[in-house]
């Protein structure tokens, strides 16, 4: 039975929810359409195609973990500060990884809204590393090397990545105290 109020925002949400369910690879038109019990083309009075909804999809989930990052970062500096970024950097790929992987799609450059949820998680982040003295060319390095630390641990261990017989949970504060100490020692 096609449901009556369909919105836009309405069919990103439960994109989000689909893709957590089935996978971020496994989100179509189709796939959704069932699960609104809608026809294929009635999704396009929501969304212009498969594109634009997980353009859609990249802005919802950008912004939920911008909101994550910029929480825990709060009225917190150094270690502490970090550690409380990089556990909600994890936690939500935990709880969400169907919608995961949208988060690491970068926002087009004439779209002001994918921008802006992309600069506050970013922001987040700075603001950490502002605390350890980083800031213009050397704080957009130390960003990469967070992101490209912490994204690859949590993709490596929801594909089962880490077979060796040590806690996962021990190994990530590792990484994280290993960024700790270079942020600590970064030289321009």
């Amino acid at each position: 039975m096609p449901r009556a109020g369909l919105t836009p925002d309405g069919v990103v949400r439960e994109a989000a929810r689909l893709a957590d369910e089935v996978g971020y690879d496994k989100l179509t038109l189709a796939a959704l359409a069932g699960r609104l019990g809608v026809a294929v083309p009635s999704l396009y009075k929501h969304v212009k195609g498969a594109e634009a909804l997980h353009h859609r999809l990249a802005v919802l989930t950008t912004a939920e973990l911008a909101d994550e990052l910029t929480r825990a970062a709060a009225g917190r500096a150094g270690l502490d500060a970090l550690r409380a970024v990089a556990t909600a950097w994890r936690g939500y790929a935990h709880r969400h990884p169907g919608r995961y992987p949208a988060t690491q799609r970068a926002p087009d450059p004439t779209d002001p809204e994918h921008l802006a949820v992309a600069d506050r998680a970013v922001g987040a982040i700075l603001a950490v590393l502002r605390g350890y003295g980083l800031r213009d060319d050397p704080a957009v390095d130390a960003t990469r090397m967070f992101r490209s630390a912490v994204h690859g641990f949590v993709v490596l261990e929801a594909a089962g990545g880490f077979g060796l017989p040590c806690s996962i949970d021990r190994s990530f504060d590792q990484l994280v105290t290993g960024l700790d100490t270079a942020y600590r020692t970064w030289r321009p």
